[in-house]
């Protein structure tokens, strides 16, 4: 994802019960026991990690047994440490004590516990970038090194692809067109990441490259659910022929939910976001512009979608008394500028949100040549006595600035295109009188509804308009 476009704002779960998510992780949950085990009698190696003889002891302490339970109590010592929950008091000697994160864990605030979380979720997410321990034991030289070169494995491109796959993970959970909170299907997250954009049919070479991507994932996801960040359904191992076999894509959508299914948890969403922002994208949240003037408001929301913008905008309105709001708004959404237009629509938008006790704010614009129209209609759509009727230049100059603020918020959507066909089919005069119309934005409605509307002779018109109200501004 490219830094310098924001993404789509996400709503936020309340801190307290990302804490509380946090807290019950398996992942924390036990590199916090640990860190309240460890005493003067713990010992760790050179690197910092629990020595051999402690690891039984650990493992039993977590209630763990089994094969792996050396290995996950190595892994929650390490998060321990990793996280500061565990302090190394002297490298020669190898002894711990707690760290000061464990107490921001156990007597902190919400935010101080995510923050220990954070830690935690890092070196799990450095985890999963890392092959599997034996083919690393398989790749160690005479001198005890990895050879990463026999593991054909590039550390770097390894975390990019992660990173990568976790960001489109969090487009598609954010997005108002997305999934949301259901699940994505792998081989869709991988083929994203994976099949070029623009691609048609992919080739075979493509098709190997998701399903060795999709296996990939399957491991990267198992390690990355206990700590929180997701839910994930596993690839169906009897879809594997035997236990070197990568399964194929899917053939239809009856059977995806066997390839794997995996969604961000609210408490995903959060790490993910933070490791965005810390990473320079800007990934809005909504709630951000509560505390902001109305001006930040309009041009903060005109990227966002609708729901998106009226969830923001509710918290703004619900922060002030609502005349000294719709008076804030309206002067806010004044200008001839580029993105006037959608501000004024986002200010429509919001007043339609206020009470009847914002009217005497209405009143005062109705002879405003940019706010009047809108007034008009607010006022109308309330049933208010004494509306003055909009003069005919008032009533095409607003259906100009509406159109312009639809082609900026959606470009040339299907909605657009029956608003355009539904004004030139209302108005049979509307071209001849519409480019004469003093709005900055005219020439550009107009060559828009040229482009939109489907019949040949009614664009034409729209054109030529266009080129009249054109030309008209350059003399």
């Amino acid at each position: 994802m490219s830094d310098s476009s924001p993404l789509p704002p996400v709503r936020l779960h309340p801190e307290a019960e990302l804490a509380r998510a946090a807290l019950s992780t398996p992942v924390l949950s036990r590199a916090a026991r640990l860190a309240r085990w460890a005493g003067s009698g713990t010992r760790v190696d050179a690197g910092g990690g629990l020595v051999d003889e402690q690891l039984p002891d650990a493992a039993g302490l977590l209630g763990l047994s089994g094969d792996d339970a050396a290995a996950c109590a190595s892994e929650a010592w390490r998060v321990a440490v990793d996280a500061g929950l565990v302090e190394i008091v002297d490298e020669d000697a190898g002894t711990v004590r707690a760290g000061a994160a464990l107490a921001r864990l156990t007597g902190g605030s919400p935010h101080d516990v995510l923050t220990v979380w954070l830690a935690a979720l890092e070196t799990i997410v450095a985890d999963a970038s890392v092959p599997d321990l034996d083919d690393l034991v398989d790749a160690l030289d005479e001198g005890g090194q990895v050879d990463f070169s026999s593991l054909d494995w590039d550390p770097e491109a390894e975390a990019d692809f992660l990173d990568g796959v976790l960001g489109n993970l969090y487009l598609l959970t954010v997005s108002e067109d997305g999934p949301g909170e259901a699940a994505v299907p792998l081989p869709a997250l991988a083929a994203s990441v994976i099949v070029p954009d623009g691609m048609g049919e992919p080739s075979n070479d493509v098709l190997e490259q998701v399903s060795d991507a999709m296996m990939r994932l399957d491991d990267q996801f198992r390690m990355l659910e206990p700590i929180g960040l997701v839910e994930y359904q596993p690839v169906d191992e009897a879809l594997m022929a035997d236990a070197d076999e990568e399964p194929a894509a899917p053939v239809d959508d009856t059977d995806v939910s066997r390839y794997g299914m995996v969604r961000l948890t609210p408490l995903g969403v959060y790490g993910l976001r933070t490791r965005l922002l810390e990473a320079g994208v800007t990934a809005p949240a909504v709630g951000e512009l509560v505390d902001k003037g109305a001006d930040a408001l309009l041009d903060g929301t005109a990227g966002f979608g609708q729901a998106a913008a009226r969830a923001e905008t509710e918290q703004w309105l619900a922060r002030r008394e609502s005349l000294a709001a719709a008076r804030e708004l309206l002067a806010a959404a004044r200008g001839a500028d580029a993105g006037a237009p959608l501000r004024r629509l986002r200010c429509q938008q919001a007043l339609s949100l206020v009470g009847p006790e914002a009217e005497p704010a209405l009143r005062e614009v109705l002879d405003d040549p940019e706010l009047g129209g809108l007034a008009r209609v607010w006022l109308s759509e309330r049933g208010a006595a004494e509306v003055p009727a909009p003069s005919p230049e008032l009533v095409f100059w607003l259906t100009i600035d509406t159109v312009a603020a639809q082609l900026q918020a959606e470009g040339n959507s299907d909605e657009l295109q029956a608003l355009v066909e539904g004004l030139a089919e209302q108005h049979s005069g509307f071209f001849a009188a519409a480019w004469r119309v003093g709005h900055p934005a005219t020439a550009d409605v107009l060559e828009a509804m040229g482009r939109l509307h489907p019949d040949r002779k009614v664009a034409k018109e729209a054109r030529k308009a266009a080129f009249k109200a054109r030309s008209q501004q350059g003399s």
